[in-house]
């Protein structure tokens, strides 16, 4: 079922992992972990394992760049089977808040990402359709999607023969949230053409033709919905075609008159008790929210917000964990799927501590009458819910915490499996690299020696990687290098989720020669290029410079033979006489091991893999995300092609770089992009 494709077979550490990994969840073992180096192939470890088994899989990250690097790779590696990306659809999300001590009600405001909502939808299409799936996903997996009993019931299932209906066929349509429209044709949208009805799926790049003869459904067929052109016809002997829902959270018409039954009770209960407390104005505000949001619900099926409601909709009790993605995975493959959680160490803590965060906000907002209680429900899973749901699952990291070796060790005595505790460690890389030779130097002017390391690496064509202790400080060694001549880059948490893989595409195009971050292991960076990775302020004691941060961002150089680390530190505190440990030993292990096996080491090739999600080049909002601005692209801003949506994008981005260039001095290229900025608002 599982088809994998590489170019490659497993060697050194893998067919070993491959095997343990394999035996224990055949054994019934629900945690197990790979301590696996960086560079040592686990990914490939994760997909020969899905292959072994032939069992579904879930593939859970702690960031959407890295995230979006293992969906790549996965989706080479399994290029037949059903390979899906799961990451929060929101370019820009503020929430909805209310902050009592100044009175503020800030709405929730978002803007999503067309693309990213496609590629949501078609994982769960792809899960509840078929058993070759793997889906690759942030932590956003364990929100709130609704009921996947919902999203498989709610389908419009047109067969050959069935009488050509448009109309019955519309009403089921929009029930599934598809809009009708005649002039737009985007993703979950419809429309009639005379004896056709055109559909284009919301989990799919395709249309699709439904044509009919005599009052009938005669067939099906697949059409380019920029230009028509036809692509293929269905080979579905059944002569059927299943439309599924263009979002996740649904409220069925029948659903909704007991959901309106039980949220009026409510409001009645919850308005009585602000009543009773004295909270008049909160009182009023609450009645008139919810009775706007019910009516919105019975006219248009749909309201910004309905998520609050879901557990009505969802039939949760209070306090019932809310339906996530494993929720769609149970329902599908029972106990047959495994959970691989990757870079663990980073992904457990955010797993386990996102629902706090959560229910303090909407504490706030239901206190002061915005929300029912119901929007308590409306959450992440908790870490122990999110633990029940999954079979199987393995952390994958480098440097693993306490708690996933002592689950797994304890869980593998427990069984009494003969020769294994439950945890595998991937030490060796198939390229036979090392882990880096680590050079401690004086913090006092590690600037001035650091421009002079990086001199070095770039006039032989080399990369090189820089971690600052804050963003001010990697903005200005960006700008001071600049100014000596040398192409150099940051990564913020400002870039959006896309747009990050392209900065690091650029570092290895070499468009960049340095790459300057806070902490630059969010942005899931594997890159052979890179020669020399400094670490500034090394000494300086905390969660960027604690043990595991510092053995994970050393392992970003272990990808080329000439990979060096330089800690810039006046004082050897702990976590580095740990890290260097620890990377001393597994350096030994692997020197032995090369030597016993008369391996010479090489640098990895890694070809650019093609984008997730392929831009236009005219995405002008785009380019001026990722690019300085400058007078020639104010010049190329198209107003008259810009869409309302697309201008609000564009001031906003203008805006704050007026603000940067204005904070710089160059004030003469600050007015230039206000003069822009006003144009595109009176336009």
């Amino acid at each position: 079922m599982f088809d994998l494709k590489a170019p490659f077979s497993p060697t050194g550490d893998q067919p070993n992992a491959i095997e343990k990994l394999s035996f224990g969840i055949q054994s019934g073992l629900k945690n197990q972990v790979l301590l696996g180096v960086t560079g040592s192939g686990k990914t490939f470890t994760m997909a020969s394992v899905i292959r072994k088994l032939n069992m579904p899989a879930l593939i859970i990250s702690h960031n959407k760049t890295l995230a979006g690097q293992l969906y790549q790779e996965m989706r080479e590696f399994f290029p037949h089977n059903a390979v899906s990306y799961f990451v929060s659809y929101y370019d820009y999300y503020q929430p909805e808040a209310y902050i009592p001590t100044t009175d503020t009600y800030i709405e929730k405001e978002a803007q999503i990402n067309d693309l990213i909502d496609k590629l949501r939808l078609q994982a769960t299409t792809n899960i509840v359709t078929r058993k070759d799936t793997v889906v690759v996903a942030s932590v956003s997996c364990i929100y709130n999607i609704g009921s996947p009993a919902e999203y498989r019931r709610f389908i419009v299932e047109l067969n050959v023969g069935d009488p050509a209906d448009w109309k019955s066929i519309s009403t089921r349509l929009v029930h599934l949230l598809y809009d009708r429209s005649e002039f737009e044709f985007k993703r979950g949208s419809f429309r009639v053409r005379g004896n056709s009805m055109d559909i284009y799926p919301a989990y799919e790049d395709y249309g699709v033709r439904v044509l009919s003869d005599n009052g009938r459904i005669s067939g099906f067929y697949k059409f380019d919905p920029l230009t028509g052109k036809k692509l293929e016809e269905t080979e579905n002997s059944a002569g059927k075609w299943v439309i599924y829902p263009a979002k996740h959270n649904l409220a069925d018409p029948v659903a909704l008159n007991k959901a309106e039954q039980q949220i009026r009770s409510d409001l009645i209960k919850e308005h009585t008790a602000l009543k009773n407390r004295g909270r008049l104005i909160e009182a009023q505000r609450l009645l008139q929210k919810v009775n706007y949001d019910l009516e919105m619900l019975k006219e248009v099926g749909y309201v910004n917000g309905i998520e609050n409601y879901s557990r009505y909709f969802d039939g949760r009790m209070p306090g019932d964990p809310p339906y996530s993605l494993l929720d769609y995975f149970r329902m599908a493959y029972g106990d047959k799927f495994t959970v691989f959680i990757d870079e663990s160490h980073m992904t457990v803590p955010q797993l386990g501590g996102m629902y706090n965060g959560d229910a303090a906000r909407k504490k706030t907002l239901i206190d002061f009458g915005f929300r029912l209680n119901s929007a308590y429900d409306n959450r992440p899973l908790k870490f122990d819910e999110f633990y029940k749901l999954p079979p199987h699952i393995v952390y994958v990291s480098a440097t693993p915490k306490d708690w996933e070796v002592d689950m797994a060790r304890q869980e593998a005595k427990l069984k009494k499996l003969d020769d294994y505790d439950g945890v595998v460690e991937q030490l060796i890389r198939p390229t036979g690299i090392v882990d880096p030779i680590i050079t401690i130097k004086p913090a006092q002017n590690e600037i001035s020696d650091l421009i002079s390391e990086i001199e070095k690496r770039v006039a032989k064509g080399e990369r090189v990687l820089v971690t600052t202790l804050t963003k001010k400080t990697a903005e200005d060694l960006s700008e001071f290098l600049k100014e000596k001549k040398v192409k150099a880059a940051y990564l913020h948490s400002d870039i959006d989720t896309l747009e990050r893989s392209d900065v690091l595409e650029k570092l290895r195009k070499k468009e960049y020669d340095v790459l300057i971050g806070v902490n630059l292991l969010r942005e899931g960076i594997d890159l052979p290029e890179v020669t020399l990775v400094a670490i500034l302020d090394a000494d300086r004691e905390g969660f960027l410079r604690s043990r595991i941060s510092l053995v994970q961002t050393m392992g970003r150089a272990a990808r080329n033979i000439g990979g060096e680390v330089i800690l810039y530190a006046d004082v050897e505190t702990n976590s580095i006489k740990e890290a260097i440990d620890e990377i001393s030993r597994r350096r030994a292990y692997q020197i032995e091991y090369n030597k016993a096996h008369n391996i010479d080491p090489k640098t990895i090739y890694k070809p650019i893999r093609e984008k997730i999600i392929v831009r236009e080049e005219s995405d002008v909002s785009y380019d001026i995300a990722r690019d300085e601005v400058d007078s020639e692209l104010l010049t190329h801003i198209d107003i008259e092609s810009l869409t309302p949506m697309d201008k609000k994008k564009v001031v906003k981005k203008l805006e704050t770089e007026m603000k940067r260039q204005a904070e710089d001095l160059n004030f003469e290229m600050a007015i230039k992009i206000r003069e822009k900025v006003k144009e595109l608002k009176d336009s």
